[in-house]
């Protein structure tokens, strides 16, 4: 298996475009040419070769006429274009092989969707000028383009073959930060699908104002904020910590409000001071901005929560009374 790009400078999209393609196909060869002959000849043709033709491995963008884009209108580069074909098995592959979990063809689908608009969709504004350097000075494209060589690197080369096996390298070595991004999306987001049954399940305590988990290290968040309004804290036990904790619920995925703070009175407070302020003997921790606290025990997290509900009772009720 022959996967070709072109040679000199590399950036994101290209780079990504072939790990994807080294994902799905391992073992093959890489060839960076702008020799029309040996791109014919590749079984994969990546950012050159003037040719938008999945069937036959060709995935190029600079061709005139060229007008291939998103529903959202956002243009297509090189990694866009191999994404679309070949994202969801991919991503499939990457759930098998990292996390042990063999997709539906909907979820590895809908999953390389969503990796599309957080990740591959910038790769494609910064190559076709839609955004510089999308996201940010340190975005993506911006991190892989540091892995091209400077005028430094060329001058100390020597020769142009020795300049172009170096790039060959960094562009391997690029290649290999890339697939650590991939894998990583894939690892979470597969995780959060795995999570959201047990997150559902979890023990609603305190008339379902308090949700209770097993495991801290559960992705909570969206499915409480989306799925349940009236949770107002979540306890998990903290595996690694051996404590449980005490979260605020996030109003919206935005800011950092929370739908109720922890006590003023606990703001900051460790130990000693902590349970004499809670009134909690195993009270350990809140932190100062009162979106976490924890305790040595359940029974010590839950009684902890208990005291937030009811100061958040009685703030209602001063409420209700200022306005009558």
């Amino acid at each position: 298996m022959i996967i070709a790009t072109h040679s000199g400078k590399f950036h994101a999209d290209d780079v990504w475009a072939v790990m994807v393609l080294d994902q799905l196909f391992p073992g093959g060869e890489l060839v960076r040419t702008r020799d029309a002959g040996r791109i014919a000849a590749a079984d994969f043709a990546v950012d050159v070769g003037g040719i938008w033709e999945p069937h036959s491995g060709r995935f190029d963008h600079h061709q005139k006429g060229f007008a291939g884009a998103r529903q959202s209108g956002v243009l297509y580069a090189s990694a866009g274009l191999v994404w679309r074909e070949h994202g969801a098995r991919c991503v499939a592959l990457l759930a098998q092989k990292h996390v042990g979990h063999t997709l539906s063809d909907k979820d590895a689908q809908d999953i390389a969707y969503a990796i599309d608009a957080d990740v591959v969709q910038y790769l494609d504004m910064s190559d076709t000028g839609t955004a510089r350097n999308a996201p940010g000075g340190y975005g993506l494209s911006a991190v892989i383009s540091g892995f091209n060589l400077n005028w430094l690197d060329e001058q100390q080369a020597g020769s142009v073959a020795q300049a172009e096996s170096l790039r060959q390298r960094q562009f391997m070595r690029a290649m290999e930060f890339m697939a650590d991004v991939l894998v990583n999306q894939v690892r979470y987001r597969v995780g959060s699908m795995l999570a959201a049954s047990q997150v559902r399940q979890g023990r609603r305590l305190e008339n379902g104002r308090l949700l209770y988990l097993e495991n801290a290290a559960l992705p909570w968040s969206s499915i409480v904020r989306k799925e349940m309004p009236e949770v107002l804290f979540v306890i998990s036990y903290s595996i690694t910590e051996t404590r449980y904790m005490l979260h605020t619920v996030p109003a919206t995925a935005e800011t950092f409000e929370a739908r109720r703070d922890l006590p003023a009175a606990w703001a900051g407070l460790q130990g000693a001071e902590l349970a004499l302020a809670s009134g909690v003997a195993d009270a350990v921790f809140c932190h100062n901005g009162r979106f976490i606290a924890a305790a040595l025990s359940f029974d010590g997290a839950l009684q902890m929560a208990r005291l937030a509900l009811a100061e958040e009772q009685d703030e209602a009720g001063r409420q209700a009374g200022a306005s009558a």
